[in-house]
């Protein structure tokens, strides 16, 4: 059964945005990578870091979405023999229930089923795990046969806006969540533009001026400071991603680079 204290009480997710907080960050990283256990010790150097919500991927075979460098990342955890009940039991020897930051696992839905959907919320939630983001998860689908399973778990399922996305839908997803919306900030994969473009703020502002009762968060292409303070000016925060597995890579210190990035 799922931890009933947890699931009664509010979800970290929802405490993270209560107030309309600015200028959170969240950090990418991918479980598995650069070494088959380093996921706990890297969650734990977020944590200490004082990052404000943490982002766990799942290294999947075939990641569409993903640009190369996440993909890499992916293809090493997958030969180091990351596989989602190596990262449930991983977790479990964390300490994400004893930090306020909350955690949450990325990737592709084909794993998930393979693993069995209610097995894999059971284990999310035992291991402390806020909310799941599952890009190529339709959201028909999840409403009709999952988000009771998810409701049950106590997780958030996040939903992700693209420049493509109809204000239709996207006023649909706004009422659907319960945490915040993954704003994708270009049409491009993960990690291939720098910076944020006037085309881009455009984007932004549009989705602005639809006064959407969710939080914000903006991701894909947020690198530095620079673009980091612009996503925010836009939002409630921003992810990073390709640029913290390319901090892994370097051996650079994490908490160095957070404050690099504050």
């Amino acid at each position: 059964m799922p931890r009933t204290s947890s699931i009664k009480s509010m979800n970290k997710i929802q405490k993270l945005f209560s107030g309309n907080k600015k200028n959170i960050l969240s950090v990418y990283f991918t479980a598995g990578f650069p070494k088959l256990n380093d996921t706990a010790v890297i969650l734990a150097e977020l944590q200490k870091a004082g990052v404000n919500m943490i982002e766990i991927g799942m290294p999947f075979s075939d990641p569409l979405a993903d640009g190369p460098t996440i993909q890499h990342s992916s293809e090493i955890a997958l030969r180091n023999g990351m596989s989602l009940k190596r990262l449930f039991a991983q977790l479990k020897r964390s300490a994400i229930c004893d930090s306020p930051a909350p955690v949450l696992l990325m990737g592709y839905l084909n794993p998930v089923l393979q693993f069995g959907m209610e097995k894999f919320c059971k284990c999310a939630s035992e291991a402390g795990i806020s909310g799941v983001i599952l890009p190529d998860l339709p959201m028909d689908e999840f409403l009709s046969s999952y988000k009771k399973l998810f409701d049950r778990y106590g997780l958030k399922n996040i939903f992700l806006v693209t420049p493509q996305t109809s204000a239709e839908r996207i006023k649909r997803i706004d009422k659907l969540s319960e945490g915040f919306i993954y704003l994708v900030s270009s049409a491009s994969t993960t990690g291939t533009k720098k910076g944020i473009s006037p085309e881009q703020k455009k984007y932004f502002k549009r989705i602005l001026k639809m006064k959407l009762k969710n939080p914000l968060m903006i991701g894909f292409g947020i690198s530095d400071r620079m673009s980091f303070e612009t996503a925010c000016s836009y939002s409630n925060g921003a992810i990073i991603g390709s640029a913290f597995i390319k901090v892994l890579e370097s051996k650079t210190r994490v908490n160095n680079f957070i404050k690099s990035i504050r």
